[in-house]
């Protein structure tokens, strides 16, 4: 197996001379191109479902949907590892997972590679990184970082601001927007910028500000038509995972309710009392007090009916979804207060925004919750680009765009080429109408965080418009294939069917030829 060290080895002197080569070209054309600032805005595990402009049954996102509605949308957009860290190495490099060697949320990043920051930086960019980061390794490449340490907590979190960590009270998506918009107010006015604004929020265990803990209380969210899948016709990889919404979800950490008698001596009921108290003992007697008037009618009510089996099934989902929900409420609320701010300073035409998200995330389709898995809720994400000098609006329905293509989109803004060994393209000419001829029609994708959380078993595949070819290895060998136009929901495994035998074998080979071409040996 190729390891970070021998990837980093075989690239650095060829990845740094490109880098070099690319500096030098962007600042010989600084002084007649217009270089837009660049504001990237990334939640963790936003699903593309609980955003309006993309779906409307679960939320209203008003102050998200500007984005949108000023610029571009895309449908078929994708991750390539879905899981925190390596999609946060990925966006930073352009290169997947196994080029850049964070295969998972094990790996120290390794931050001397070359990143689109460092770069930007070296171009004349004022550069900052602000909110989650989640690779281990202090940041490179920025002028500013203020970062959350590992997954960081809601309430009264700790920051690490330049190397010096200390803990400040409120409300963390309120905190990590409080310290943009002050690194924006501080900047200096005549050099372009490029800030990462990456938010905590929507991670689990979804705790909401005070302020919305009664927004949706009670309210019925629509249940998805699979919520109780039986994996009838997948691999043993679908029925063997840990990321069932009516078995895995912990009733005090993840819902938030006392816990049950019958658990409490359980090695699990256990481990869910004590990380529910490490994020409850955070809070200010102030904050705790609202928080419990909040969840007392909730817990009121869930003692009162004592839900069993698909019962408490359903009742722990429409839980979660409260919680989801009103948390990516205070994301919707704080990216308007740095869309308000761009068009209150006069920097709204001259600035490339983005928003999107690590990765999907399930919310009760097949049952789940969390990502990992190639099936559609995990691999899509929302991707919204707006940049009122070049970009008119639009909906992106047939290109294929991943997250190794942020980077190299970057770097064509800001006039600068690509390096040699970044993997993705530069989508500056589809976002301006123009897809180029050669534009990719399938995508590959890698997940390898097996064994560990959720135990969603190692596996690589390919999607196409309308298939996707699925390999699980490691303590398994299976494959599934699905017809996304006769069954996007991915309901119906027809590997074995006799009316698909002649598309396995192009799928197949499509698999093989996007291996070779990202340089892929690690399945």
């Amino acid at each position: 197996m190729m390891t970070q060290k021998s990837i980093n080895r075989r690239t650095f002197l060829q990845v740094s001379t490109a880098s070099a080569l690319a500096v030098t070209a962007g600042l010989h054309c600084q002084k007649t191109l217009r270089r837009p600032n660049i504001l990237f805005i990334m939640s963790d595990d936003h699903a593309y479902q609980a955003l309006s402009c993309y779906n409307g049954q679960l939320n209203e996102t008003r102050q998200i949907d500007r984005i949108a509605q000023e610029g571009v949308r895309f449908e078929q957009s994708f991750c390539t590892n879905s899981i925190c860290a390596p999609s946060r190495a990925t966006l930073l490099t352009g290169k997947y997972s196994h080029m850049n060697g964070q295969i998972d949320n094990s790996v120290r990043f390794d931050g001397s590679q070359v990143t689109f920051p460092k770069l930007l930086q070296a171009a004349g960019y004022q550069t900052a990184l602000i909110g989650k980061w989640h690779l281990k390794s202090d940041p490179t490449g920025f002028d500013y970082w203020n970062i959350l340490p590992d997954q960081g907590s809601y309430y009264n979190p700790d920051f690490i601001e330049m190397g010096m960590q200390s803990r400040r009270t409120g409300y963390v998506t309120d905190l990590t927007t409080d310290y943009a918009l002050n690194w924006l107010k501080a900047r200096k006015p005549d050099q372009p910028f490029c800030l990462l604004l990456h938010h905590k929020a929507p991670h689990r265990n979804w705790m909401p500000p005070t302020r919305y803990l009664p927004l949706l209380h009670f309210r019925q969210f629509p249940v998805p038509d699979n919520f109780f899948d039986a994996y009838a016709t997948r691999s043993d990889a679908a029925r063997q995972q840990e990321m069932e919404i009516g078995r895995h979800m912990m009733l005090q950490y993840d819902l938030k309710m006392p816990p049950l008698q019958e658990n409490a001596q359980s090695a699990q009921g256990r481990r869910d009392q004590d990380y529910w108290r490490n994020d409850y003992e955070r809070m200010t007697p102030e904050q705790r007090q609202a928080w419990d008037a909040g969840y007392q009618p909730v817990i009121e009510e869930f003692q009162t009916r004592k839900p069993q089996g698909r019962e408490l099934a359903l009742w722990k989902y429409q839980r979660y979804m409260e919680d989801y929900i009103a948390t990516v409420t205070a994301v919707d609320e704080n990216v308007g207060r740095v869309l308000d701010y761009l068009d209150d300073s006069g920097l709204t035409d001259d600035t490339l925004v983005v928003y999107t998200s690590d990765n999907g995330f399930y919310l009760g389709e097949h049952g789940w919750f969390d990502k990992r898995f190639m099936y559609e809720e995990s691999l899509r994400i929302p991707v919204l680009m707006r940049y009122p000098r070049e970009i008119q609006a639009t909906v992106n329905r047939d290109d294929i765009m991943l997250n190794i293509d942020f980077a190299p989109t970057f770097l064509d803004y800001a006039g600068l080429h690509a390096p040699v060994g970044m993997q993705g393209q530069s989508l500056r000419g589809i976002l301006s109408g123009h897809t180029p001829k050669d534009w990719r029609q399938s995508m590959y994708y890698h997940y390898y965080e097996y064994p560990g959380w959720h135990a969603v078993k190692r596996h690589y595949g390919v999607r196409t418009r309308r298939y996707k070819l699925i390999h699980f290895y490691h303590d398994i060998d299976a494959w599934e294939l699905y017809d996304l136009r006769k069954d996007p929901h991915e309901m119906n495994n027809v590997y074995g069917n006799p009316d698909y035998q002649s598309v396995i074998p192009e799928l197949k080979a499509e698999l093989k030829r996007l291996q070779e071409f990202y340089q892929d040996t690690l399945s």
